[in-house]
């Protein structure tokens, strides 16, 4: 499996575990350093992914695309 196709897989089941309506989280690593967090709202269905930056404060956007989200993650842990 590709490293994008595991990344969609992740949303994917984050997407289904967050039937009750509360929102979901991920959070996305490398070499044990975590780059990002997902958060998926269930009730307006968009994903918020905050980076980290080295001494920087966090950064959130806001996603209602699942491929979107999926190449911007990849992205980071490139």
């Amino acid at each position: 499996m590709s490293q994008l196709q595991g990344i969609l897989t992740r949303l994917k089941s984050l997407q289904e575990q967050s039937t009750a309506g509360e929102p979901m989280q991920r959070f996305f690593e490398v070499n044990g350093e975590r780059k990002c967090q997902v958060t998926y709202h269930p009730k307006n269905e968009t994903f918020e992914l905050e980076v980290y930056n080295d001494k920087e404060k966090p950064k959130r956007y806001q996603f209602d695309n699942i491929d979107m989200i999926t190449i911007e993650i990849f992205d980071l842990i490139q």
